[in-house]
């Protein structure tokens, strides 16, 4: 039984396929949630999810439901391509994704890129060599073989390092000589 409810979730990405199980659970409809969270619009998603999972007992799958729902989020449909991603992300941010990824594949034909934690990486064979996310005003590039983002960190004057990503700006002139040598050495450190 379990096996045949997850399948149906799955083939009905929306949020409130999850409402039957939740209201069977806590004994309350799911609008009853909402009006409780409805002091808390605007207020961070983790203070949201506090409030169902702790004072209420939630379960995270229940309370990410209900609150991403409250937030505004009807699907939990994932993107599936590149072209849905950019989509997302108008104007000089997808500009500078969409050519990150250009510059990339043309000089390393074997590159393809998937779409992995809801955004778009760039992998040969079977290996991550690096991921972009986006955000209301700027990128975050992340490297995925952490040897190769310390080995040309000194690459990223000027530019905003955080531990795994690095901070580019929406309209970052991409570097294709440093794509092209973080794709190298990453996929040297796989041979």
């Amino acid at each position: 039984m379990a096996t045949k409810k997850k399948s149906q979730l799955a083939r009905k990405p929306e949020r409130s396929a999850h409402f039957p199980a939740i209201e069977k659970k806590h004994g309350k409809p799911v609008s009853h949630w909402l009006k409780l969270l409805a002091p808390l619009r605007g207020r961070p998603y983790t203070e949201q999810m506090a409030l169902l999972q702790g004072r209420h007992r939630f379960s995270r799958n229940h309370a990410n439901a209900v609150v991403m729902y409250f937030r505004g989020s009807k699907s939990s449909r994932r993107i599936s391509t590149l072209a849905e991603f950019i989509a997302q992300c108008p104007g000089e941010r997808g500009a500078t994704i969409k050519k990150i990824f250009a510059v990339a594949r043309k000089s390393h034909p074997d590159a393809h890129v998937v779409i992995a934690w809801n955004q778009p990486m760039l992998k040969v064979g079977d290996h991550y060599i690096f991921g972009v996310s986006a955000t209301k005003d700027y990128l975050l590039f992340g490297i995925w073989n952490q040897d190769v983002h310390k080995q040309l960190a000194n690459r990223f004057t000027g530019l905003m390092q955080l531990k795994k990503t690095v901070r580019l700006p929406a309209d970052w002139k991409v570097d294709t000589k440093l794509l092209n040598d973080i794709v190298r050495l990453s996929v040297g450190a796989r041979r």
